[in-house]
């Protein structure tokens, strides 16, 4: 927002915004936009975000159903929203199996070659998309990574058609994953949980033998937005 914008949302002298707007910009509050005129989320905000996000009762619910989902599908399961134009791991439970990959709360993950990521990207509204899709940098994490806008665009319209998104060894050699979406009450998408595991004895068929108890969880979830 700009500061006049804050100034008139907020009802207060343009001159007190700006000292306030100072005072924040400072603490690492808000930070400035690309115009340099503008302002948005600061990392101090972010933080303070996440940190209340991963705090309380909500939080250990949230991480309860995470716990039964991956008692049921038998695999690592995570919980992750967007942030920016990244993906932000929230939370995780860790299957008691061999081959792990550790991902520590807090992370982020790209957009374009993860299950996650490329789930958000599908289901944002078109310019917001489009916006994305055109600032991200696609870099090649492995031989399976969409590298193109073009690639990418069209892989997006696919998982718009599919309601779930897979990561087939585009982010790490060997691991596959799948995610679907988590919906507030307006039917936006505000969080994804997905399961990951190695190639070995994760197929694709597998992968999709999960998506009940993935929507089961995805809908629990999502109640508690």
């Amino acid at each position: 927002m700009s500061l006049a914008d804050l100034a008139v949302r907020l009802s207060l002298p343009k001159v007190t915004a700006h000292r306030l707007c100072m005072q924040l910009l400072e603490a690492g509050f808000v930070t400035r936009d690309v115009n340099e005129r503008d302002y948005t989320v600061g990392p101090a905000l972010r933080k303070l975000a996440f940190d209340t996000l991963n705090h309380g009762a909500v939080r250990g619910l949230r991480h309860q159903i995470l716990t039964e989902l991956v008692e049921q599908v038998g695999e690592t399961c995570n919980i992750t929203t967007l942030d920016g134009a990244s993906v932000l791991y929230l939370d995780r439970v860790e299957a008691l199996r061999p081959w792990r990959l550790t991902l520590a709360v807090g992370e982020h993950v790209p957009l374009h070659c993860t299950a996650s990521g490329k789930l958000y990207l599908a289901l944002l509204p078109g310019p917001q998309r489009e916006l994305l899709v055109s600032q991200i940098t696609l870099t090649a994490m492995t031989e399976s990574t969409i590298t193109t806008a073009e690639a990418l665009v069209q892989e997006c319209a696919k998982v718009r058609t599919a309601g779930y998104a897979l990561d087939q060894q585009e982010f790490i050699d060997g691991l596959l994953a799948i995610a679907v979406p988590i919906f507030d009450e307006h039917g936006a998408i505000r969080a994804t949980v997905a399961v990951h595991a190695p190639i070995s004895r994760f197929s694709v068929e597998q992968a999709r033998s999960r998506l009940p108890a993935l929507h089961q969880a995805a809908e629990r979830l999502g109640k508690l937005l």
